[in-house]
């Protein structure tokens, strides 16, 4: 079969429409409008671990057997971020070993805190005396510091602060509030 010119041009430009047809669903979904591209400029990304600074303000107040201290959150991470939520509190000794059980939550619903670059954040933080609990149900020693995750963060860092802790599970002498500007 002998194709003429006429009919290897027709094939040639039916075959470049079909693959134009079938292109163009697939350039749409792989590259971002101009709204999608602003919106996700807009919302700031979780506050990852190694963004922040985490450190203790020791200037706490005593309240009957507890004193209470904020935990604070400074954005390093040259961007803005987000904190939502609980960060996850534990007591620790100098071998960075857990003492006893990890702070409960307490108090106050979490909502979405946007930190600027040099921003900080605050969770309240209580620490119960320990020698309100039983000794043997506590057994009471030293903690060396806590070892803090930032509220849907998977990597901790340690905060040094010497305080009494209960190195047995049970007793909750740690109470954590949801991460406030």
């Amino acid at each position: 079969m002998k194709l003429t010119t006429r009919a290897v041009r027709r094939i040639a430009a039916s075959a470049a429409a079909i693959c134009a047809v079938m292109l163009v669903p697939a350039l749409a979904l792989a590259a971002p409008g101009p709204a999608a591209g602003l919106a996700s400029r807009a919302v700031a990304q979780p506050c990852e671990t190694p963004g922040l600074v985490i450190w203790l303000n020791t200037n706490g107040s005593g309240t009957a057997g507890s004193i209470i201290y904020h935990l604070e959150f400074t954005n390093l991470s040259g961007h803005r971020c987000t904190l939502n939520g609980f960060p996850f509190v534990r007591a620790v000794n100098l071998r960075d070993q857990r003492l006893g059980s990890r702070a409960s939550f307490g108090g106050g619903t979490p909502g979405n805190v946007t930190l600027g670059r040099g921003k900080t954040a605050t969770a309240v933080l209580q620490i119960v005396e320990v020698g309100n609990f039983t000794p043997s149900v506590c057994h009471p020693v030293t903690a060396a510091g806590l070892r803090v995750y930032p509220p849907n963060q998977t990597r901790p860092k340690v905060v040094p602060f010497p305080f009494g802790a209960c190195s047995l599970a049970g007793p909750v002498y740690l109470t954590v509030r949801p991460v406030r500007k």
